[in-house]
């Protein structure tokens, strides 16, 4: 299974000490170097820097095959390399959360998974506790729908 990561989802799953689903979700995450270089910008959380300097034997950097695809511009670096790489790799799935990033991947079909949908698929294994991973989510910067979040929450309480 290929499984190529945009930097919002790790950023968050680290923040929320859940980045290690992953692996045991996916086995190993490709990451292109625009993620690597926006998990490391001035602005990112010490914390994400500190895991990302220790990066997990799981985690795959690797740089893209060729010219960056200029229809792709409109997008930020790490979107632009995380939908490029998976296009190159025939991902089975881009984790990504950024709008425009989603509907632009989706176009390319490839299959599309946010932070939310890593956070049920553990849940969905018991990997995680769904209510507490959205409780500390919410703790953060990370926006989403309190009625996405009640309909995901109503979901795993049935």
């Amino acid at each position: 299974m290929i499984i190529v990561a945009d930097a919002s989802p790790l950023h968050y799953l680290v923040l929320i000490d859940h980045a290690d689903i992953l692996e045991q979700l996916y086995g190993n995450v490709v990451i292109p170097q625009a993620v690597v270089d926006e998990l490391t910008a001035a602005d990112t959380p010490p914390k994400v820097k500190a895991w990302l300097s220790k990066c997990p034997p799981w985690l795959d950097v690797r740089q893209l095959a060729g010219p960056a695809d200029p229809a792709l511009s409109y997008l930020g670096a790490g979107e632009q390399e995380s939908i490029q790489m998976a296009q190159q790799l025939r991902a089975d799935a881009l984790i990504i959360d950024d709008k425009k990033g989603r509907a632009e991947a989706a176009r390319r079909n490839l299959l599309v998974i946010g932070t939310l949908g890593v956070l049920a698929s553990a849940a969905e294994r018991n990997l995680l506790d769904l209510s507490d991973a959205l409780q500390h989510l919410r703790k953060t910067n990370f926006h989403v729908s309190p009625l996405i979040l009640k309909a995901l929450l109503d979901r795993f309480k049935a």
